[in-house]
């Protein structure tokens, strides 16, 4: 299989390119290939049997303010790619959002639930979504994610570590509901996804199980070797910011086991071998010297 990632220089991207390093891929960052380019899209779709689009704007406040660019890349991109797919014969697996979702569940969302963004950035990738579902209604996944963590680039438990080295305690909100999910974790299911004879349509790609970003805190602390008490609670109206999020962002994951394929695992397991990795281990060892 000929594979093209776009949005490569990112955490995602990058993870999919080190799982596919064996097979011919082409791995495109923001530099090398424009997603909302059409002329620049087919040439690089050319020639590919899966295109994974990794490529978004991700700058969820920005998009406030700023929501017709955030609708060019997340919808309009998607929308280029779709239609280049659809001429090459190729199949595309875009990577979107919990964050379609109205975010007012007690339950884990199916698949089917109905959409209804609560910021722009939300609004912004769920017109890319609808783009590849109709473009390519056969060849077309779009597989959403949430809460995601990586070795490269900005992240929750990068974040978290190099407090955990530079102050004695954290205050973390605990009435957000999510799935932590470690973007190698994704970047395997994208794989086997984009290798499996599965139906088109909407999957959801996060960890298993469920915690609050003060849950996800301490078992950062506790698998760090810190103390978990270190980390205090609050509330998300302690940290007021331009966009609202979802308060509950569980996503189900029953189109994985129709498909016959396995679910990622449990959010805990994917932390404990995320924080193995060389760029975690640093700064697990910077805070606990710190300690």
């Amino acid at each position: 299989m000929r594979w093209l990632i776009t949005g490569a220089g990112g955490a995602l991207g990058h993870d999919l390119t080190a799982l596919l390093s064996g097979e011919t891929v082409t791995a495109a960052t923001r530099a090398d290939l424009d997603i909302t380019d059409v002329d620049a899209v087919r040439a690089a779709v050319s020639g590919h049997d899966v295109v994974v689009n990794t490529a978004a704007y991700t700058a969820v406040d920005d998009a406030e303010t700023d929501e017709a660019t955030a609708t060019r890349v997340n919808g309009y991109g998607p929308e280029v790619l779709a239609s280049a797919c659809a001429a090459a014969g190729a199949r595309l697996l875009q990577v979107s959002t919990d964050y379609v979702l109205p975010g007012d569940a007690t339950r884990p969302c199916p698949e089917d639930a109905a959409t209804d963004p609560v910021n722009a950035y939300g609004r912004s990738k769920l017109v890319g979504e609808q783009a590849v579902l109709g473009l390519l209604p056969d060849t077309g996944y779009v597989v959403r994610t949430a809460w995601l963590y990586g070795e490269t680039g900005t992240n929750f438990v990068a974040t978290m570590l190099k407090l955990a080295a530079s102050r004695p305690t954290v205050s973390v909100v605990n009435d957000q509901h999510g799935q932590p999910t470690w973007t190698f974790a994704l970047a395997e299911q994208l794989v086997t996804l984009g290798r499996a004879d599965a139906a088109p349509g909407i999957y959801h790609g996060t960890a298993s199980g469920e915690t609050t970003w003060h849950g996800l805190t301490q078992e950062i602390y506790r698998l760090a070797g810190l103390d978990p008490d270190r980390v205090g609670t609050t509330t998300s109206d302690a940290f007021p910011r331009p966009a609202k999020r979802p308060a509950y962002s569980v996503l189900g994951h029953d189109r994985w086991a129709a498909a016959g394929l396995p679910v990622q695992p449990h959010w805990r397991d994917q932390l404990a071998s995320a924080l193995e990795r060389p760029s975690f281990v640093e700064l697990v060892e910077k805070a606990r010297a710190a300690a």
